[in-house]
């Protein structure tokens, strides 16, 4: 009798997929892209103003308003100047001009001599502007009445500003006397103790120099702090309104604005008007 062969059928056993594994694979793709997106879109807002001038976008706008604003201004600077005539006509610089071209700095809108510049010489009770020695050797070689200021920090010990603008700055004949920049409010201290300081630092100049300092302030912080008690001092005063269009009778030097071009600096620069003509102004100096 023939055996019965049995055939076993054999199993064949399904792997499921794992609905976590493609969950995963998609999560880690959208993580991938959403990374890649990000990137663009933050790439794109931190160069945005290179991609806008780039593209052409910024331009326009901005471009147009700018050079209005300019004009404008432009505009007000020459019918000051027409207001002027004979008075002295002068600037202010700073390290912010950068590298100034002295031979060059000569006249203003190709019409009004320029005949003096102050220039910053410290800041503080410990720092020296950065183009202190090189503007003030330019301006002199440049034959250029020339001056010198400090920038005073209200909150900084007044005799160590004194100290450090004494030692950075030597004048010679045909200088202007020193100048006194105040142009902010204390901020742990009263206004008592602020004229304190300043009249302490205005008395260590004048002693080392031997000539009275001038003080150089807005129009308003003139008007609200300094005009009744510092009366016995000359004042250069700034302001750049487009009402104001003559300069004060008590007032010594105009700053009458910060957007002037000059031959010879980059970008904009202060421009003043001295109460008299250059010769009277030559009678302020140092002998």
């Amino acid at each position: 009798m023939r055996k019965q062969t049995v055939r076993r059928k054999t199993t064949v056993v399904r792997k499921s997929k794992k609905k976590a594994s493609v969950f995963s694979g998609k999560l880690v793709r959208y993580s991938i892209v959403a990374f890649l997106i990000a990137l663009l879109i933050g790439s794109g807002f931190h160069y945005r103003n290179g991609l806008a001038y780039y593209l052409g976008f910024k331009s326009d706008k901005a471009s147009r308003a700018e050079s209005e604003d300019k004009r404008i201004s432009d505009v007000r600077n020459f019918q000051v100047l027409e207001k002027h005539q004979g008075k002295s006509i002068g600037i202010d610089v700073s390290e912010y001009q950068g590298k100034i071209s002295w031979s060059y700095v000569d006249t203003l809108e190709k019409k009004y001599p320029i005949h003096f510049v102050f220039i910053r010489a410290t800041v503080g009770k410990d720092r020296k502007d950065r183009q202190f020695d090189t503007n003030w050797l330019g301006a002199k070689e440049n034959k250029m009445i020339r001056g010198a200021y400090h920038y005073y920090r209200p909150n900084e010990n007044s005799l160590e500003q004194a100290e450090l603008f004494i030692t950075t700055v030597r004048l010679q004949k045909g200088d202007l006397p020193p100048v006194l920049d105040i142009e902010k409010l204390p901020r742990n201290q009263s206004i008592a103790n602020l004229k304190l300081g300043l009249k302490r630092w205005l008395k260590a100049v004048e002693a080392h120099y031997g000539v009275k300092p001038i003080i150089y302030t807005g129009e308003r912080y003139y008007d609200d702090f300094l005009k009744e008690e510092f009366s016995d001092y000359l004042f250069w005063i700034a302001n750049y309104n487009f009402y104001r269009e003559e300069i004060g009778s008590d007032w010594l030097f105009w700053q009458f604005t910060e957007k002037a071009s000059i031959p010879g600096i980059k970008g904009n620069v202060d421009v003043n008007i001295y109460n008299g003509d250059v010769q009277q102004l030559r009678y302020i100096t140092v002998e």
